[in-house]
C-alpha cells in the first residue's frame, strides 16, 4: 500500500535577486518486507516491525520504493528559439 509523502506544488523563490521557479513533485512511497511480502502503511510501521522482538524482521528485510510524479511542467520562461 503506497502512501503519499509529499504534495506537489509550484512556487517561486528569490535567489540572488532573481525570481526562480521551484517545482516540488508529488512523492509516493511503498515500504515492503522482502521476506514476507507484507506492505507497510508507513516507515514507522516497518520500523516497529523491525524493533518488535516477537517478529524475525530485520532492517535488511525492508525495501523502500519511491515514485516521483510531476503532473505538468509549468512554463519556466525563456525560449529555445535562436
Amino acid at each position: 500500500m503506497a502512501f503519499k509523502e509529499q504534495e506537489s506544488k509550484f512556487s517561486h523563490e528569490i535567489i540572488d535577486g532573481n525570481k526562480v521557479p521551484v517545482i516540488t513533485p508529488e512523492v509516493w512511497a511503498t515500504v515492503t518486507n522482502t521476506v514476507t511480502g507484507k506492505e507497510y502503511g508507513s516507515d514507522a510501521e516497518a520500523t516497529a516491525d523491525v524493533e518488535n522482538p516477537a517478529t524475525e524482521t530485520k532492517r535488511e528485510d525492508i525495501k523502500r520504493d519511491v515514485e516521483v510524479k510531476i503532473a505538468e511542467m509549468p512554463p519556466l520562461g525563456g525560449s529555445s528559439e535562436m
